[in-house]
């Protein structure tokens, strides 16, 4: 979904720029052989890739850097400035990277070089828990999944890999179904998030059948919310009339808070949608909806947004400690020897908080499974990312980053109804996570000091420990 035709701006990068005009820790957003291209200085090192990121096409050259990384302004992936590779979900591919050169005073792009999204680049010295797995079975081709075993392939595992998934269509782009998909932006070719034959090119096997049964000591398998409001926006989209039933008087108040709850449905009442909040579905008649109140809704549609429960019968089954989720450690091992948990039914230990948290977010899906992956390998990883989402509104984001599930104080700064506003959750006087609209730098600032906030602890609970 990264191939939006971009307009060329800025300086033609093979003609070069000075070296003084860029200085370290500084981008340039620029071209060279008609396409946009970063460069950017690390240290004495110029670096360039391509400008647009390969998940929804964000522009690099607003995002941040980060080290040798950029990060994307509006999901939040990750590319190293050196290789071009995607370090951080939702950004599956890599960007193209061009050769730099310094002639004289001046830094000139020159070579472009690609790379298979696939190609080894994890280098995992073999150990761990599994050091001397030559098949790895993953239950699921989610987000996690998908993540996992196409993390296997780039830490250069050489051995099985099979998906089992009963779905036909798996994996696809989960999130654009309820935004672009449903409004009928998104044309169904981008749905998928391989192509045909991409797996099979990569040596992993996909098993389209429902596990039934996990056995740990043989670790083999015996095998053959925010919905509801963005369906709503894409619907809308389409021109249709869309009635909201919630129980809740503000709309996404326990997640969002009441500031972007009213926000929220101030938007959605402006492009005509009309809210029976407080109220419940009594029945669904063949053409309409009939309410708590009496209250009859004529409708050729209904969408149900009732909640997920994670599928934990298959871990049951195995006899894994359970939590309202698959209890996993940092590393996301499970209670049974050779078996990790990854995704919407694991129950991990965050260190942002200091407890355990299962989410439910695709970019956190995805990052797990890929740390996973790189753990069955003997990474030995800790994993720390800060959550993250975003919820699509018609023209209006809102991401989010951190994991609130209660707060006791609630910063606004800005106005939602203006499309700039930054809202912080606050527990105990420690901030939580962050929501805005519009503020993508401070997301992605709030997210890189938390990062740095856990490294920070973990370096100097190491040091006490050795100093002990």
């Amino acid at each position: 979904m990264g191939d939006a035709e971009t307009t060329l701006t800025g300086p033609d990068l093979a003609e070069g720029i000075a070296v003084a005009d860029l200085k370290s820790g500084e981008k340039l957003l620029g071209h060279a052989g008609g396409e946009a291209v970063l460069l950017a200085r690390v240290g004495d090192d110029f670096v360039a890739i391509g400008a647009t990121c390969t998940h929804y096409g964000g522009p690099l050259a607003e995002g941040m850097i980060v080290g040798d990384t950029v990060r994307c302004p509006w999901h939040h992936a990750c590319f190293s400035l050196r290789t071009g590779e995607a370090l951080a979900a939702p950004a599956l591919n890599p960007v193209a990277c061009w050769r730099t050169e310094r002639r004289g005073d001046r830094v000139v792009v020159t070579e472009k070089v690609e790379r298979d999204p696939l190609a080894p680049s994890y280098p995992i010295e073999r150990g761990g828990a599994a050091p001397n797995a030559r098949h790895v079975v993953i239950v699921g081709a989610g987000a996690a999944g998908s993540a996992a075993a196409e993390m296997l392939r780039r830490c250069g595992f050489d051995g099985r890999v099979t998906v089992v998934d009963e779905e036909t269509a798996s994996p696809y782009d989960r999130p654009n179904l309820s935004k672009d998909y449903l409004a009928g932006n998104a044309p169904e070719e981008w749905i998928p998030l391989r192509p045909d034959g991409f797996y099979a090119e990569h040596g992993i096997d996909v098993v389209r059948a429902r596990a039934t049964r996990l056995d740990p000591a043989a670790r083999r398998l015996d095998v053959e919310g925010f919905i509801g409001l963005e369906a709503a926006a894409s619907l809308r989209a389409r021109e249709l009339d869309v009635h909201v039933v919630a129980p809740e008087t503000v709309p996404l108040e326990r997640v969002m808070g009441r500031a972007l709850g009213d926000f929220i449905r101030a938007l959605h009442e402006e492009k005509g949608v009309q809210f029976h909040l407080g109220r419940k579905p009594a029945r669904i008649e063949k053409d309409a909806v009939v309410l708590d109140d009496g209250t009859r809704i004529a409708a050729d549609l209904v969408v149900i947004g009732v909640g997920v429960r994670p599928r934990l019968a298959l871990a049951e089954q195995a006899g894994l400690t359970l939590d309202k989720g698959v209890v996993v450690d940092e590393q996301l091992r499970t209670s049974a020897a050779n078996v990790w948990a990854a995704g919407d039914i694991a129950r991990w230990p965050d260190p942002h908080t200091g407890e355990r948290i299962r989410v439910e977010h695709w970019v956190v899906a995805q990052r797990m499974g890929q740390a996973a992956a790189r753990n069955i390998l003997g990474a030995g990883e800790r994993f720390d990312d800060v959550p993250f989402f975003w919820s699509a509104h018609y023209d209006v984001s809102i991401n989010y980053v951190g994991h609130a599930e209660r707060w006791d104080g609630v910063t606004v700064d800005g106005d939602p109804a203006k499309h700039d506003v930054a809202v912080r959750f606050d527990r105990g006087g420690k901030a939580l996570a962050l929501a805005t609209i519009f503020r993508d730098e401070e997301s992605l600032a709030y997210e890189v000091r938390e990062e740095d906030a856990v490294k920070d602890a973990a370096a100097r609970t190491t040091g006490e420990k050795r100093g002990g």
